[in-house]
C-alpha cells in the first residue's frame, strides 16, 4: 500500500472535502460548458439552414415578380417574411412587395412594409433605401412635411444624390422652386455622367427654370 507523509495526506483530505461541498457545482459547470458550445454549434448550424431555405424562397418570390403577378407576389414575400425572418431576405421580400403595392396603388399596406423593414433592417444601406421608399410614399399620399422628416437624415456617399433628389420632389410640390432648385442641383452633382438618371434631375431643373 502506498505511504503518504503528513503534508500529501492532508492535502489529499483537503481535496476530498473540497469535492465533497462544490464537486456537483463543478460537474454542472462543465456539463453547462459543454452544452453551450453545443448549442452555440447548433445555433449556427440553425440560422445557415435558416438562410439556405430562404433563398430558395426568394427565388420563388422573383419569379413571381417576374410574372407580374401581385397575389404570389404578395403570397409568397409574406411567408419569408413570416417564416425567416430573421434572415435579411425578410427585408428583402418586403422591400420588393411593398414596390409592387405601391404599384398597385395600395399606399397604407406598402407604407407599413417600409416602416418595418425601417425598424427592423441589419444593415445601414437597406435602411437607408427603406427610407427612402418610404419618404416617396409619404410624397404619393401628400404627407410632405413626414417625408421631408424621414429625408433629413445622414446617409453614406451612394445615397446623398437620391435623397436630395427626392427632397426636391417634395419640395416642389410644397411650391418651393428655390429650395428644390438647390437639391436638384446637389443631386445632378452626385450623378455619373451619361446616366439616364441625371438626365432625369437636369429635365426637373429645367422645367423650374422655365416657370
Amino acid at each position: 500500500m502506498a505511504t503518504y507523509d503528513l503534508e500529501e495526506q492532508e492535502q489529499i483530505d483537503a481535496l476530498k472535502h473540497f469535492w465533497r461541498d462544490y464537486g456537483r457545482l463543478i460537474i454542472a459547470a462543465v456539463v453547462a460548458f459543454i452544452v453551450g458550445v453545443g448549442g452555440t454549434q447548433g445555433w449556427k448550424h440553425y440560422k445557415r439552414t435558416q438562410a439556405e431555405q430562404a433563398s430558395l424562397e426568394f427565388v420563388k418570390l422573383e419569379e413571381a415578380v417576374g410574372k407580374g403577378d401581385v397575389n404570389e407576389i404578395r403570397n409568397v414575400a409574406q411567408d419569408i417574411i413570416t417564416e425567416y425572418a430573421s434572415t435579411a431576405y425578410a427585408q428583402m421580400a418586403a422591400l420588393v412587395v411593398a414596390q409592387t403595392e405601391r404599384e398597385a396603388g395600395d399606399l397604407d399596406a406598402a407604407a407599413q412594409r417600409l416602416e418595418w423593414v425601417v425598424d427592423t433592417a441589419r444593415t445601414e444601406e437597406v435602411q437607408l433605401l427603406a427610407r427612402l421608399r418610404l419618404a416617396a410614399v409619404l410624397l404619393d399620399q401628400d404627407e410632405y412635411d413626414a417625408a421631408l422628416q424621414l429625408l433629413d437624415h445622414d446617409v453614406t456617399e451612394a445615397f446623398v444624390g437620391a435623397y436630395a433628389d427626392l427632397r426636391g420632389d417634395v419640395l416642389v410640390a410644397q411650391g418651393k422652386a428655390a429650395e428644390a432648385r438647390a437639391q436638384y442641383e446637389q443631386a445632378l452633382e452626385q450623378s455619373r455622367e451619361n446616366s439616364a438618371w441625371r438626365d432625369v434631375v437636369q429635365l426637373k431643373l429645367d422645367a423650374l427654370s422655365s416657370e
